[in-house]
């Protein structure tokens, strides 16, 4: 759009090289916007789009991290898009990825390294998916059974056994990184179960692991069934960590635009909803709800609103225990591929850059939330630090090779 309009006004290239010569791209822009709306034209662009489909079906797994695509779902969000969707609730991350990878989804809540994993053929045959949006930040937690109670340092726990919820998961990620930080080594000094979250409590409570490090409701449902305890908010690993995703495959942004950017804009207006504390406890009975999370009101309180019990006989308050920030920085996709390399779940040499900027559609995230009257976050990159180090997506290479275990 800025591209036309800067041949309506300028029609003679050499003017215009001249321009971009003196002025910059952005400050020609700025120029432009002075007098044309562009930028008011390209929101209404978005704004009027009709879906090319009207049904969609989205796949979701039944945890916290889906709340804003529940709360678009159940208070009509998709409805104002024009779009009628349904959820299907689903059990295990594999079986979502697969659904989509055959083309019976075009639409999934998948963790957030997933679309980079299934764009290139890491673990299943490539197709193009792309994450339009985050569901959430935050959210997780190292939970142990009360019989490890005594064992609070990590340099302890040789032997443990632990669930994730999938090998492609921030989960992993983090747990791996949390582990090796306290120097052990979590590909052999401590087992990883791939468990779907729903069955991390019973087994749990079985004794059949030791902990796990996953979703939410499911930290706080062991603590309120009384037999496990909050270890470590995954907050306190990485502030601002992303966890699960509204994502696409690259065929529908192609060839449904008008769809994609419609469930695209109702889930960045349920997390935008989702964020100011103030809306948090109105959401709890909805997400409660049986149709959805079917969990005790009491447990998705706690977690929402960040005043919890930790299981040891403690009451934390923690707002920023989960949520919801929907644009998907590339920086942080560069982070997640940095992990996959470093576990050894991609051997191959990487363009870091590129395959963030390709799959995390950070541009239309910032259009879309400029188009609703949301500030897209401002440029650059924002401060991630994961245990205490600084992360600079432009050195991914070097940042592994400081590691002690980095691979390159």
């Amino acid at each position: 759009m800025a591209e036309s309009v800067l041949r309506a006004l300028y029609p003679h290239s050499g003017m215009r090289r001249a321009l971009l010569k003196s002025l910059g791209a952005q400050g020609l822009l700025a120029a432009v916007a002075s007098l044309f709306p562009y930028r008011a034209a390209e929101a209404m662009l978005w704004d009027r789009t009709a879906p090319e489909h009207k049904h969609v079906r989205i796949a979701y797994l039944p945890i916290m991290c889906a709340t804003p695509l529940i709360m678009a779902h159940a208070h009509g969000g998709f409805v104002r898009e024009g779009l009628a969707v349904t959820l299907e609730k689903t059990t295990s991350w594999a079986i979502v990825r697969d659904r989509l990878a055959a083309g019976r989804l075009q639409v999934a809540h998948l963790l957030a390294p997933m679309p980079l994993t299934m764009s290139m053929g890491v673990g299943s045959p490539p197709v193009g998916v792309d994450c339009a949006a985050l569901q959430n930040i935050n959210g997780q937690a190292i939970t142990l059974h009360l019989r490890h109670r005594n064992r609070r340092d990590p340099r302890t726990w040789k032997g443990m056994r632990f669930a994730i919820p999938f090998d492609y998961s921030i989960h992993n990620l983090l747990l791996r990184y949390y582990i090796a930080h306290y120097g052990l080594d979590p590909s052999r000094d401590v087992t990883l179960r791939v468990m779907p979250p729903p069955d991390m409590v019973a087994n749990l409570r079985a004794g059949n692991i030791d902990g796990f490090l996953g979703p939410e409701p499911f930290n706080q449902r062991a603590v309120y069934d009384g037999f496990g305890y909050i270890h470590t908010l995954s907050l306190d690993i990485w502030d601002g960590h992303p966890c699960c995703s509204l994502s696409v495959r690259s065929d529908l942004v192609r060839e449904a635009p008008g769809t994609f950017a419609a469930v695209t804009r109702a889930l960045i207006a349920a997390a935008e909803f989702a964020h100011p504390a103030a809306n948090r406890p109105g959401m709890v009975a909805t997400l409660a709800s049986p149709r959805y999370l079917n969990q005790p009101a009491t447990v998705v309180n706690q977690v929402l609103t960040g005043r919890f019990a930790d299981g040891l006989g403690h009451v934390r308050d923690v707002p920023d225990r989960i949520d919801f920030a929907p644009y998907p920085y590339p920086a942080m996709a560069v982070w997640i591929l940095s992990q996959l390399k470093r576990w050894g779940y991609v051997h191959r040499h990487l363009r870091y850059q590129d395959i963030a900027r390709q799959v995390y559609l950070a541009a239309d995230a910032a259009r879309m939330l400029r188009a609703q009257g949301y500030a897209p976050p401002a440029a650059g990159v924002p401060d991630f630090r994961i245990m205490g180090r600084t992360f600079d997506p432009a050195r991914p290479r070097a940042y592994l090779a400081s590691l002690a275990d980095g691979r390159r």
